[in-house]
């Protein structure tokens, strides 16, 4: 995807909603740390659902495991920030796992790496595992999301490892889950764009963030400002026109 002109949307969301005087809501406690949010299989039965089910910001994510610039997006840009509104329960993500990128570029890792996901879901450490495999992400042209390598992630994530993730793995388990998803992932784009919207793809509470803004979603500072001024103003952002 080309990256270029954040600024201005940083201007119009950011700036256009805080001049509105419109005071930050209170919201329950938070969560203590990542392992503790609530994490379920959506209604739809493709989407991962993370945070608080009552937040008032619903951030859909669309990613693809062997995507560099989602992995970009979870280590060094706007996720971090995120997770910090999914954890004080401002935000709950919604999460579509992607496979496109194994009839592109070769090889079946990113379908391998959604199956163990959701097999992580099933153990209740969907959070944790998400997290691990893009830190840990092989380069985008190798096929590293081997069953092996999956597994060995997997050890990283406490109680996560057993006969029944094992399997699961090994097996693809969930291999309807994968297809599914990526049919959900390329539902999202439309007519315009029947092969998905590209990821990542950052929807906020029903707005997507375009394509000509798409920096706005690696730079941490300026991505917790737009979800802040969002929940704070909801109505604004819905009405604002990018």
């Amino acid at each position: 995807m080309v990256r270029g002109g954040w600024w201005a949307v940083l201007c119009v969301a950011v700036l256009t909603l805080a001049g509105c005087g419109q005071p930050a809501v209170e919201v329950k406690p938070g969560f203590e740390s990542a392992e503790e949010l609530p994490e379920k299989l959506g209604k739809d039965g493709t989407s991962v659902v993370v945070g608080d089910p009552d937040a008032k910001m619903i951030v859909q994510l669309y990613e693809d495991p062997r995507c560099p610039y989602c992995e970009e997006f979870e280590t060094t840009g706007g996720s971090p920030q995120l997770r910090e509104a999914m954890l004080d329960r401002r935000a709950r993500t919604e999460y579509t796992l992607a496979s496109f990128l194994d009839d592109r570029v070769g090889g079946s890792g990113s379908k391998k790496a959604v199956n163990a996901l959701r097999a992580a879901l099933k153990e209740g450490k969907f959070v944790e595992y998400h997290e691990v495999l893009y830190a840990n992400q092989p380069e985008e042209s190798v096929d590293g999301y081997t069953d092996t390598y999956l597994l060995e992630l997997a050890d990283e994530v406490e109680g996560l490892r057993g006969p029944a993730f094992d399997a699961a793995v090994k097996t693809m388990k969930y291999r309807s889950f994968v297809t599914a998803s990526e049919k959900a992932y390329e539902r999202a784009g439309g007519a315009k764009e029947p092969e998905g919207p590209g990821t990542p793809t950052a929807v906020i509470n029903g707005k997507r963030i375009p394509l000509e803004y798409y920096d706005l979603l690696f730079d941490g500072n300026a991505f917790a400002g737009l979800l802040q001024q969002i929940f704070d103003s909801p109505g604004q952002w819905e009405a604002t026109t990018l």
